[in-house]
């Protein structure tokens, strides 16, 4: 019994030195993991958020190139450019009448086909609607068409994209 006694007597718990250290040490861990998870979810975000944005601004640019290769008229709005409509008549004497507008965020794109009713399509989203980020102008002179257009994607880690560029006439061919 008195050796359980000494035994009991001799042992000892951390001492405070060893707590703090093991107390450092576990925070360490958990501060590494706890970036780690935040980087896992994080980046996927911003990137898909980037992505988005980029695959906005492609799309208004493709439809713009598209129809403003097209077009042999173009009158711009005084409001930076909007709403841009465009006209050209085909080998068949077709009239098409194209207006681009941008209300909420929405590039609009309607397309009339000899004076018809309009069909419309939404051909971007998230479009900045601020003349400063978004806006086209005409130079009649040598028909080119020079534009900026920005999509900002909102919430959680947001992105930006813009694109400036120039577009030709078919009229200044």
């Amino acid at each position: 019994m008195k050796s359980l006694r000494l035994r009991i007597n001799n042992q000892r718990g951390f001492t405070f030195i060893e707590l703090l250290i093991a107390l450092a040490i576990t925070g360490l861990i958990a501060s590494a993991l706890t970036m780690t998870i935040y980087q896992v979810i994080t980046v996927p975000i911003q990137s898909n958020n980037h992505m988005t944005a980029v695959k906005q601004v492609e799309s208004a640019i493709h439809w713009l190139n598209r129809d403003v290769q097209q077009a042999q008229i173009l009158e711009v709005g005084e409001d930076a450019g909007f709403p841009l409509s465009l006209t050209w008549v085909e080998w068949d004497n077709t009239v098409h009448q194209i207006t681009y507008t941008i209300e909420d965020g929405e590039l609009e794109r309607a397309h009339s086909i000899d004076g018809a009713e309009p069909t419309r399509s939404i051909v971007a989203l998230c479009i900045e609607s601020d003349p400063l980020q978004t806006n086209c102008q005409f130079n009649d002179v040598d028909g080119v068409l020079t534009f900026r257009i920005t999509a900002s994607i909102t919430g959680f880690k947001p992105s930006t994209e813009t694109r400036v560029g120039e577009i030709k006439s078919r009229s200044a061919s």
